[in-house]
């Protein structure tokens, strides 16, 4: 199916569910991987990004590392970019990997959140004639670990909405 993957993280917690759904697809279809961190700007800071360089690193081979531990091959990069240049940075490194496709996390946003997301999947997706698969979005439980039938369906219908609104 795929031979090349290009996996973009956020370092975020939604990072492990999409190393996590994108190792099981490589593994499936024997494909390479190139994990991708675009260590971001921090807005209007002259040029700070949100992780030094050795955290960024560290995060980068976390995610090497964990993909590694899979049986795969894996390599990595961590460019440095405006958070408007993150979409561009995805799609020039999948062009010079010479990846089939591209992976993605999800997020579940709600309300305001969703006002103040840099969209970077839908700016991917639009820049790109390559397939963007999304992995899913890390489940919210409550403190207790527990979910009740209403609270499942609460998230269902937010997911429902949210791909409707699309």
């Amino acid at each position: 199916m795929f031979q090349r993957l290009l996996v973009a993280i956020d370092g975020t917690e939604t990072s492990d569910v999409t190393l996590s759904f994108a190792g099981a697809l490589a593994q499936h279809s024997g494909a390479v991987v190139h994990v991708l961190y675009v260590n971001e700007y921090i807005v209007g800071s002259r040029g700070i990004p949100l992780h030094t360089n050795a955290e960024a690193t560290e995060l980068l081979t976390g995610a090497v590392d964990l993909l590694r531990a899979q049986g795969l091959r894996v390599t990595g990069s961590a460019p440095r970019a405006s958070y408007r240049q993150v979409p561009q940075h995805i799609v020039a490194s999948a062009a010079d990997f010479s990846a089939d496709a591209i992976v993605v996390g999800t997020r579940r946003r709600r309300r305001l959140g969703r006002l103040f997301s840099a969209h970077v999947r839908e700016h991917t997706i639009r820049l790109t004639s390559l397939p963007v698969i999304a992995a899913p979005a890390p489940l919210d439980l409550p403190a207790d670990g527990r979910l009740v039938m209403d609270e499942i369906l609460d998230v269902e219908r937010d997911r429902t909405r949210s791909l409707s609104a699309q």
